[in-house]
C-alpha cells in the first residue's frame, strides 16, 4: 500500500523549507549544515530570510530539489531535534 502522502509531490521537486528560531548566527549556520548535509550546497538564492518585529527570531526559508519523501523526513528530524529550530515547516 502506498502512503497517500505521496501522491501528493512529483519527485524530484522544488522544495521550500521553512525553519524559526532565535535570530542569532548559531542558529544560521546549523540550520544551513543540516539542509547542505541532505541536499547539497545551496546558493544564496536559494536561501531567504525574514525577521521577526522586534528582531528577536528569525525565519529562514532554504529551497531544495527533494528527491524523495525520506530524504525531508530526515532532514525534519535532524532540524527538529537540533535544539535551535523552534519550528520546522
Amino acid at each position: 500500500m502506498t502512503n497517500p502522502t505521496d501522491d501528493l509531490f512529483q519527485f524530484p521537486c522544488e522544495f521550500p523549507i521553512k525553519v524559526m528560531g532565535r535570530d542569532n548566527e548559531a542558529f544560521r549556520t546549523l540550520t544551513l549544515a543540516i539542509v547542505e548535509r541532505h541536499a547539497g550546497p545551496l546558493g544564496a538564492g536559494r536561501i531567504s530570510e525574514r525577521h521577526s518585529a522586534k528582531g528577536n527570531f528569525l525565519a529562514l526559508t532554504y529551497t531544495i530539489e527533494a528527491r524523495d519523501r525520506a530524504q525531508l523526513d530526515a532532514i525534519y528530524q535532524d532540524l527538529t531535534s537540533s535544539g535551535v529550530v523552534l519550528v520546522a515547516l
